[in-house]
């Protein structure tokens, strides 16, 4: 984990839908308070199959976050509709802040992942994106650290210019494998990709 912050900012991806009571408790047994931000994964793929225009999509993709938000939080964690440093673990069901703040273009290059840097930039947290894969990868092999934009499937178009820019602490790693995630908030390190300007 990033030493020396009192919270930290969890992007909990879509994908990982099966392994949501593994990771679970992971989560509860991290030294510092959580604020779990959920993807959008089968709830978020029934909007893009329903052909919406783009500001159709992007308030529906978020109402399937908070869909999928109250599927994780059904495991064991209560939630939250409000963008603060979490007391303790939570959920946090963005669709409140996001329609008050409105602060992303709606588009499709803008997911959940850029979503999570934003609500890790406003509250000044690093930000832990678990995905179903290792990290981002060039040429086949792992890129441990990564300080410039590059083109990848792993996250949306936005996310890593916008936490570059904002200068926000990112790690990417894989939650299927949940010890991983257990490890890495305990100190220690584990195979993945950190983005940022200075490491």
């Amino acid at each position: 984990m990033m030493a020396g912050r009192p919270a930290m900012v969890v992007k909990l991806g879509g994908s990982l839908y099966n392994h949501v009571p593994d990771i679970i408790t992971s989560f509860t047994s991290a030294p510092v308070p959580l604020l779990i931000i959920p993807g959008g994964g089968k709830f978020a793929d029934e909007v893009r199959n329903a052909r919406l225009s783009d500001e159709e999509s992007h308030w529906a993709a978020i109402n399937a976050m908070d869909r999928y938000g109250r599927y994780i939080a059904s495991c064991g964690l209560t939630t939250t509709t409000e963008l603060r440093i979490p007391p303790r673990t939570m959920v946090l069901l963005p669709s409140r802040c996001l329609q008050e703040a409105d602060p992303l273009p709606h588009s499709w290059d803008v997911t959940s992942d850029t979503i999570s840097a934003w609500i890790a930039g406003k509250l000044g947290l690093d930000l832990l994106v678990v995905k179903s894969v290792d990290g981002i990868r060039v040429n086949n092999s792992l890129v441990p650290t990564l300080s410039h934009p590059i083109e990848t499937d792993v996250v949306d178009p936005l996310f890593i210019p916008y936490v570059l820019e904002n200068r926000i602490g990112v790690s990417i790693i894989n939650g299927s494998i949940p010890d991983r995630i257990t490890r890495f908030l305990k100190g220690e390190t584990v195979p993945g990709t950190r983005i940022g300007t200075t490491f």
